[in-house]
């Protein structure tokens, strides 16, 4: 059977399915060299990689791959050895019952003063903790503008950093009396 332009349908097809082949083969050939690309330098020496086959490339990234796998495995039996020992220690901690004096730790102060700037570093055990708002008010109220805040916890210490600045240079801030605010807080 013809078409209108006198060929016949059966050769229009083939023509349609050899450039839908190679489109096929183009889209492939770049994805290929996409995952290529993704394979870090030191998996692949860089003078090879241009001079192997395209299933050379894929074996590469095949092999690469592999090891990404056995390295996630790797990392999830550490991270389950390691949940495992922090809860046997957790039950080891409240077996031996109360926390005995002798872990408690009460609250360290500590002023630093550099021009205008300021660092207060507040170390407190994990019993006995405070309000951070109530920190950082006063030291806003003595004229200190919090510039950023950290904490982090250490054993049984939980550390609070905040670094601040003076609102207005001109006034300035009382150190001797944030100092004192802050000591009657934690106390």
């Amino acid at each position: 059977m013809k078409n209108e332009s006198g060929t016949s349908s059966s050769a229009g097809s083939k023509v349609e399915r050899k450039i839908i082949e190679k489109n096929r083969r183009i889209q492939m050939k770049d994805l290929c060299l996409k995952l290529v690309s993704l394979i870090p330098p030191q998996h692949s020496r860089p003078a090879e990689k241009e001079n192997l086959t395209q299933q050379d490339q894929l074996e590469q990234a095949a092999s690469y791959i592999q090891q990404l796998s056995a390295r996630v495995e790797e990392m999830r039996r550490r991270k389950a050895q390691a949940l495992a020992a922090a809860a046997a220690a957790a039950n080891a901690s409240t077996k031996r019952g109360p926390p005995s004096t002798s872990r408690l730790v009460s609250p360290v102060l500590k002023f630093r003063v550099f021009g205008q700037s300021l660092e207060v570093v507040l170390i407190s055990g994990l019993t006995r903790n405070f309000s951070l708002h109530k920190v950082v008010s006063i030291l806003e109220d003595e004229g200190a503008e919090v510039n950023t805040v950290n904490l982090s916890t250490i054993g049984d210490k939980v550390f609070h950093t905040i670094h601040a600045q003076v609102k207005v240079s001109r006034v300035g801030m009382d150190t001797s009396r944030m100092s004192e605010r802050l000591h009657e807080l934690i106390s």
